[in-house]
């Protein structure tokens, strides 16, 4: 099995921002709460508190819409709100890293191997529920446990959709990079997103 980077850790600070209820940006940047882990089977990068990198709108865009479209998140979002958060992602599980991606790869075989001696069906990848996807990364989060090697603080991986944004472009309108964060240790502190001050550049 391919190993981690010796670059896996990843040095710089980054900006996430999570799309949210009204009332849980209160509790959690003005009350000192911290934000829930997903746990759900279809997570797509696994297990953990998701963060849009670098992308206000897109964070704003997903409150937005899971408010409108409340089905969604369970009718959880009725105020469209999000969280900004300091982010140091720690040993990272970087799916834009090549030794990172290959080491899910050979996670997957392992997988499917222990599903065909369980006799179990494998799970399954749709658009918006990536059954499979989330099986494999906690499958090699639980085996790296399991074999005393240092945990993934975090999941890093980007995701390619919408429409192209002009005839035969290869860059898509609603493509972004996700944050899952796995050790809350890796969130250095929350934050109301400010608005832009027009009088001056930004820096």
């Amino acid at each position: 099995m391919s190993n981690p980077s010796l670059y896996a850790d990843l040095p710089n600070l980054i900006i996430g921002f999570h799309g949210c209820d009204q009332k849980t940006l209160e509790k959690v940047v003005f009350k000192g709460e911290t934000l829930k882990p997903s746990v759900n089977p279809y997570d797509w990068l696994g297990n953990g508190v998701y963060f849009w990198e670098q992308n206000l709108e897109r964070a704003w865009k997903w409150a937005k819409d899971s408010a409108k479209f409340s089905k969604k998140t369970k009718g959880e979002i009725n105020e469209p709100a999000v969280i900004g958060a300091v982010i140091d992602l720690g040993y990272c599980l970087n799916l834009l890293d090549n030794n990172c991606i290959e080491l899910l790869r050979d996670q997957y075989e392992l997988f499917k191997l222990g599903m065909e001696i369980a006799g179990k069906e494998m799970p399954v990848n749709t658009e918006y529920r990536r059954n499979l996807d989330c099986a494999v990364i906690e499958s090699l989060h639980r085996q790296r446990i399991e074999n005393d090697d240092i945990p993934f603080d975090s999941v890093r991986g980007v995701f390619i959709e919408g429409k192209e944004i002009y005839p035969t472009s290869g860059f898509m309108k609603n493509s972004h990079i996700q944050i899952c964060i796995r050790n809350p240790n890796c969130i250095k502190g929350y934050f109301v997103p400010r608005e832009v001050n027009d009088k001056y550049r930004i820096i």
